[in-house]
């Protein structure tokens, strides 16, 4: 597929409590609740801070706008980690 056929797509943008710097994109039909519940216990309390349509011509500060709009066409959501792998080592390990 090239880029130029990649229709935009829309997204809700959630900050995840477990981990600064953590983001949830989600589609906007896609209810939180719905969502797997591991993935759910590792973001914690989800809070929308804005909403998006990604499209090929879009840049995000901190990842592929092209796999963004992939993992939302395939899954419905994308978890962006915090940048250089520095993940909380209780979301790892599932200490509290």
């Amino acid at each position: 597929m090239s880029v130029t056929s990649v229709a935009p797509v829309a997204c809700v943008v959630y900050r995840c409590s477990q981990q600064p710097e953590m983001y949830l994109y989600l589609r906007p039909d896609l209810p939180t609740t719905d969502l797997p519940p591991p993935l759910l216990a590792k973001v914690g309390r989800l809070t929308p801070v804005m909403n998006l349509e990604l499209s090929p011509d879009r840049r995000l500060a901190r990842v592929d706008v092209l796999r963004v709009i992939e993992a939302i066409g395939s899954s419905g959501y994308f978890l962006q980690l915090p940048p250089n792998g520095a993940v909380n080592a209780r979301l790892n390990f599932g200490g509290g």
